[in-house]
């Protein structure tokens, strides 16, 4: 039910310079009960395609909204239904704000190359429009005030909440752009992590075993020359090796999305590299050579969502709640989605990515991409961007060609962008030249501007915390302090006036809750919490937040240096099994665990100690403590079983010392190495 005086008033009283959004709408207005009680706005701008949806609590507003910009431009409806520290609306709500969710001008078709469309919209003028009318909306609802913005968004929503603070003046106050590329990311952090990945697949978990606490190994000790060089590159180009803890799971993420815009930017490459001097494909010792795949077979069956979630092939995606999303096994909903083809001979070599060309039937001449070939099924990557797939049937002829893929493994080698990127020096000689032949044009920057609408510049308009994952793997982490370094050229040694950075140690890419190896990483959504009213204090009260994180980046890899006062708000976690990080005894015999958990700054509490002394992830032992500045605490344990144990510890703070409320908690871990006999 729209409310007409208050769209009308507000419609009136809205002006901005960007023609393209100068009539807004309100088409709903309603009083809603959950998570709390608030008035929900949901609009538009006329003649476009950008929607939005403001939510304005009933009770406790302080005069700032939080805005929420997702990867790409996507849904306005997504907030509603999360629960725990993933509740955007009910953190914004706890933090004295009104919560704005756009569609960014429109959501894209991720199946083809944006070609044509303006990237400026998707990645600031939409979000910025919504903004401007949301102080508007909330001068009508709350009377007049000062309303403050903070924008904020991870992955592409960086790179979007970036090009916001640097392409608009006067709309936000504040930025917290969390795990953010920079203009030479994409697609080269997917293809050097999927070389790493094909060479070094029958040792992965040897390396994970030599990184782990208590290793009495070098890491890459054993490999053979191609895997460990391999390895160095990965871990030069800014692969955290913690992170490879997680490869039976990790895939390719978004490189099946981008592998059609790379196709289609540089098509000769594909040719080239099988055939030209200088590309590993025309290296006849290379093992591109053994792993590659032309392999014809049929269809035996076509396997859809919900009978691959009901035999346990894939995962059940996951509702908005958390937990399987039931309302997937509607055809609506997309249980009737082909995930799978079940083949009549798989090939004999496992392909990893590869293009399957349907070659006969209703769907000839169509390519989908697959994510591997498990047993005799392939796994189709991104299905929802192959429809034709339904009309594909049991007897339809398919090749599997991974040749393209295998190519797209080593393209970061011939796309060697300036010196400031130092990760690329291992590809340059001692004079600087490429030691590759390079490709006639640079992706990354392409792409990058694609999705920010402009290069990051570092010309910041705000204040502004940038959050950036220790283990991630799509955004090497890297990737924040270069960023930093762009911020430093325009502001100098008012740097610190305006910028934080804060590295979230054992934390990976995904702005999630839940974490697969729980005993392994961290969420950083508390960070991200404590970041947008930090910097909300900084820019209304002219409070200092946290001072940023004290590292070094060496080698392409992000290292904390200062283990009493890291900098951020993480807590500082300690483990030790006798006197350090590795101890070896008899069956039953007891060792001593002792942990450390301090809080940085002056309100953070330790609230939550646990202990999890299987390696299951269940963390069954503690619990929460009385709020204090550092907890201290030992265990005494015995294994009766030989063999490898591990022991974790995790501490948990909050910003205020609040053990019950689920946000601005923020985890580390310890881990130690049992050994026994």
């Amino acid at each position: 039910m729209t409310n007409t005086s208050t769209a009308l008033e507000c419609a009136t009283a809205f002006t901005t310079d960007d023609e393209l959004y100068a009539r807004p709408y309100i088409d709903a207005d309603e009083e809603r009960a959950t998570p709390l009680p608030h008035r929900y706005i949901h609009g538009g701008f006329e003649g476009t395609e950008n929607r939005f949806s403001f939510y304005l609590p009933a009770d406790g507003y302080e005069g700032r909204f939080f805005q929420h910009i997702t990867p790409v431009p996507e849904s306005e409806h997504l907030a509603p239904g999360l629960t725990g520290a993933e509740d955007k609306i009910g953190f914004a709500f706890s933090s004295g704000a009104f919560f704005v969710e756009t569609n960014g001008g429109g959501a894209i078709d991720l199946s083809k190359p944006q070609f044509g469309v303006d990237p400026t919209i998707g990645a600031y003028r939409a979000n910025a429009a919504s903004a401007a009318f949301a102080k508007v909306v909330a001068q009508a609802v709350y009377g007049p005030h000062r309303t403050y913005g903070y924008a904020y968004g991870g992955s592409g929503g960086g790179f979007r909440t970036i090009a916001c603070a640097e392409n608009t003046r006067g709309v936000w106050d504040g930025f917290v752009p969390h795990v953010i590329g920079s203009p030479v990311a994409i697609p080269n952090v997917f293809t050097v992590r999927m070389h790493a990945m094909r060479v070094l697949r029958d040792v992965l978990d040897d390396i994970v075993d030599q990184v782990e606490p208590g290793s009495e190994r070098e890491v890459g000790e054993g490999l053979s020359a191609e895997q460990f060089a391999a390895l160095q590159e990965v871990t030069r180009m800014g692969f955290p090796p913690p992170a490879w803890v997680g490869h039976r799971t990790m895939g390719t993420q978004a490189f099946g999305v981008l592998y059609t815009s790379l196709k289609a930017i540089d098509p000769t490459y594909f040719d080239d590299f099988w055939t030209m001097l200088g590309y590993l494909g025309a290296d006849p010792a290379s093992s591109v050579h053994r792993d590659r795949v032309r392999h014809a077979t049929t269809v035996v069956e076509v396997v859809r969502r919900r009978d691959a979630v009901a035999s346990g092939l894939i995962d059940a995606p996951v509702g908005p709640a958390g937990g399987v999303d039931e309302a997937f096994k509607g055809p609506e909903q997309g249980g009737d989605v082909v995930v799978a083809l079940r083949l009549s001979v798989p090939p004999t070599v496992e392909p990893m990515n590869a293009e399957l060309r349907i070659a006969s039937g209703e769907a000839e001449g169509s390519i989908a991409l697959i994510q591997n070939v498990i047993g005799d099924v392939a796994l189709v990557d991104f299905p929802e961007l192959s429809p034709f797939l339904q009309h594909v049937g049991a007897g339809d002829r398919v090749e599997i060609d991974n040749s393209n893929f295998l190519a797209a493994q080593t393209y970061h080698r011939h796309q060697v962008p300036d010196p400031e990127f130092s990760v690329w020096d291992q590809f340059r000689d001692e004079e600087g030249v490429p030691l590759y032949p390079q490709r006639p044009v640079l992706v990354g920057p392409l792409m990058a501007r694609g999705a920010s609408g402009t290069l990051q510049s570092g010309d910041i308009a705000g204040k502004m915390i940038v959050v950036e994952a220790g283990h991630d793997r799509e955004a090497f982490p890297w990737q924040a302090d270069w960023y930093a370094g762009k911020v430093r050229e325009h502001l100098g040694a008012e740097t610190d006036e305006q910028l934080r950075v804060w590295i979230v140690d054992k934390a990976l890419h995904a702005d999630v809750e839940g974490q697969e190896l729980p005993t392994h990483t961290v969420s950083y959504l508390g960070v991200v919490h404590q970041a947008l009213r930090q910097v909300a204090a900084w820019a209304e009260d002219g409070i200092a937040p946290a001072p940023s994180s004290r590292y070094e980046v060496t080698d392409g890899q992000v290292v904390l240096t200062d283990a009493v006062n890291p900098g951020g708000v993480q807590p500082v976690t300690t483990l030790t099994v006798g006197d350090g990080s590795r101890v070896e005894v008899a069956v039953g015999e007891e060792v001593l665990l002792r942990t450390v958990a301090s809080a940085p700054g002056a309100d953070g509490r330790i609230v939550e100690l646990r202990w999890d002394l299987d390696d299951s992830g269940t963390f069954a032992l503690g619990g929460s403590v009385d709020p204090r500045s550092s907890v201290r605490q030992e265990v005494r344990h015995a294994f009766h079983s030989v063999g490898t144990h591990f022991v974790t510890v995790r501490a948990t703070s909050q910003q205020h010392g609040d053990p019950t409320t689920p946000f601005a908690r923020v985890d580390n871990l310890a881990r130690v190495r049992v050994v026994v006999h």
